[in-house]
């Protein structure tokens, strides 16, 4: 592959990054730790994660237990779970908080999915945005006598390939999804 695509395909592999980062945050009627990567907590008025403040481990499927290392931070952490979208109630006894996870109502996996389709709908617009902007520069660099008629085909080609291979694995990723989601 042509060197002057690289630009973009780093650009294309970071979109990829992003949707599995935004899929990782969308629960799936398991306890995932990943939800908590958001939420931020006031440590010593810092603004950390709470992977910084305390241990999280996940004892059975659908639970997440965070044990803070310093006990003053359970009001802290569990603030900072209820007032963010987890909609989940923690419970404490005093050292360790515990996040037990419902199960999803067959409603609410279908919701699940939509948003999954969405996210991915967006990020194929955002691939499809990327090779717009690299044609664009192809055919400046072709008015401008950098490259040739041939040259210019030729990398439109070669960006085409990289938009479709691309938008197969935003495709790809998106199945995975939908069917954690789904399978109860």
């Amino acid at each position: 592959m042509d060197a002057r695509l690289d630009q973009y395909s780093s650009k294309m592999t970071k979109t990829i990054d992003n949707l599995k980062e935004e899929y990782a945050t969308i629960r799936a009627g398991r306890a995932n730790p990943h939800l908590l990567n958001k939420l931020r907590v006031d440590y010593y008025g810092q603004p950390s994660s709470i992977q910084a403040v305390a241990n999280i481990s996940v004892p059975e499927a659908r639970v997440i237990q965070i044990q803070p290392w310093e006990t003053k931070m359970i009001k802290e952490i569990e603030k900072a779970i209820m007032t963010s979208d987890l909609g989940i109630t923690p419970t404490n006894d005093g050292k360790i908080i515990r996040l037990v996870f419902p199960e999803l109502t067959e409603e609410r996996r279908k919701e699940l999915v939509k948003d999954v389709k969405k996210k991915a709908e967006n990020a194929k617009v955002a691939i499809r945005n990327v090779r717009r902007d690299a044609n664009d520069s192809f055919k400046k660099m072709n008015k401008a006598s950098e490259i040739s008629e041939d040259e210019w085909k030729l990398l439109e080609s070669q960006c085409q390939e990289l938009t479709d291979k691309y938008v197969s694995e935003i495709d790809t990723i998106m199945e995975e999804k939908s069917k954690e989601i789904l399978t109860v």
